[in-house]
């Protein structure tokens, strides 16, 4: 089965591409060796900040899209589609933040100091299978924006947007708050759950109408003693729902791994994990919901592998044990794995992730075992495979 694996960097959209079955069970040596980089580029020079791959048909006949987004700086954010495998795009709007009032109060009354405009797509997600032009775009400064018409255009998320605790959100990852995990329920596409750094956990039931901060069980050792424990001052760096069984979801918090199993309300906090809890990316396999992947790091003020040595950690046990794999995998590394640069295939076999220091690698037998795609990428931001 043909696969293609999308790297969004900070210059260009890069591809690489599997003509062999490695994604479909086969374990082949040759299977493992048929990744290879394309010689095309798209958007080459440009920071890329999030791909997404759509392969829901919005009439019969017609072609997935691949979206990318760019961050331009000066030049504000783009939103390009594809219709033809990355040869051509189309631009199309993005999300638009309403003026800032001059009104607008912090939590503890004082001027609202974050910004209102958009500095960053920071993800993109397709809503559910009954929902076939429908988008979700989580966003820095702390919007979320869904689209009803494949992102022709944008509409913000008033009722998250105006929430009481959104003024005491604050940066983690950037300067600004950010909208970085979006999970749509596949029995239910209005029941979502959204991940902010830092501003916790959000659950809607009613399509984004309306929402609830949750979470309990998570701690911010990074905040004083007696708000550690706070739900709002979260910094979960990444949520993963399981397809198989939605109520489990996986975390990458910034002080830990977490599982859920009642849809996101509580958490339970998965120690003793070596080498590492620290980490930014998480993937869940999308047919047993207690395997998952992380890729460790060794603590916030020093992010880089623990003793060099780059390693991806599985648990097939829903947490109660993980063993570190690092077949393939570099030493001595200096590789950071940012929050969606690991992504899984339907299949779980197949996994891709790339580093900020330019590195990719791919594995066809479930983290097992690794092959480097490049050494000299430029940073990467995030991987899709599709």
């Amino acid at each position: 089965m043909n696969q293609t694996l999308w790297i969004a960097t900070r210059k260009g959209l890069f591809s690489a591409r599997s003509s062999g079955g490695g994604g479909s069970g086969s374990q082949s040596t040759s299977d493992q060796t048929n990744w290879k980089l394309d010689e095309r580029i798209s958007f080459l020079g440009e920071p890329v900040s999030a791909v997404l791959v759509d392969k829901r048909p919005l009439a019969r006949g017609e072609p997935a899209a691949l979206y990318a987004a760019l961050r331009l700086g000066h030049f504000g954010c783009k939103l390009h589609v594809s219709r033809d495998d990355g040869a051509s795009w189309t631009e199309l709007a993005v999300p638009v933040y309403p003026p800032k009032p001059a009104e607008a109060k912090q939590a503890n009354g004082e001027p609202d100091t974050n910004s209102w405009t958009l500095d960053t797509i920071w993800t993109l997600e397709t809503g559910g299978a009954d929902q076939p032009g429908r988008l979700w775009a989580g966003t820095v400064p702390g919007g979320l924006f869904k689209s009803d018409d494949a992102g022709l255009s944008w509409q913000l998320v008033d009722s998250l947007w105006n929430t009481p605790e959104r003024p005491q959100w604050f940066g983690g990852g950037y300067d600004q708050p950010g909208v970085h995990s979006v999970c749509v329920d596949p029995r239910d596409s209005r029941a979502l759950l959204i991940a902010v750094s830092c501003g916790g956990v959000w659950r809607s039931s009613d399509d984004g109408a309306s929402w609830r901060l949750t979470g309990e069980g998570q701690r911010a050792d990074f905040m004083p003693p007696d708000q550690a424990g706070d739900l709002v001052n979260q910094d979960p760096h990444r949520v993963v729902r399981s397809p198989s069984r939605p109520d489990r979801l996986w975390m990458q918090h910034h002080c830990g791994i977490y599982r859920s199993d009642d849809g996101g309300d509580h958490w339970e906090s998965i120690d003793n994990v070596a080498p590492s809890g620290f980490g930014f990316a998480v993937a869940v396999h999308p047919q047993d919901p207690d395997t998952a992947w992380f890729v460790p790091a060794i603590k916030d003020q020093i992010r880089v592998p623990v003793d060099a040595r780059l390693v991806v950690n599985l648990t097939r046990s829903a947490g109660a044990e993980s063993q570190p794999l690092a077949t393939g995998l570099p030493t001595p590394s200096w590789d950071l794995i940012y929050r969606h640069a690991l992504d899984v295939s339907p299949d779980g076999r197949t996994l891709a992730m790339a580093s900020t220091t330019g590195g990719a690698w791919i594995t066809q037998d479930g983290g097992e075992s690794w092959q480097a795609l490049s050494v000299h990428l430029p940073p990467v931001a995030a991987v899709r495979l599709g």
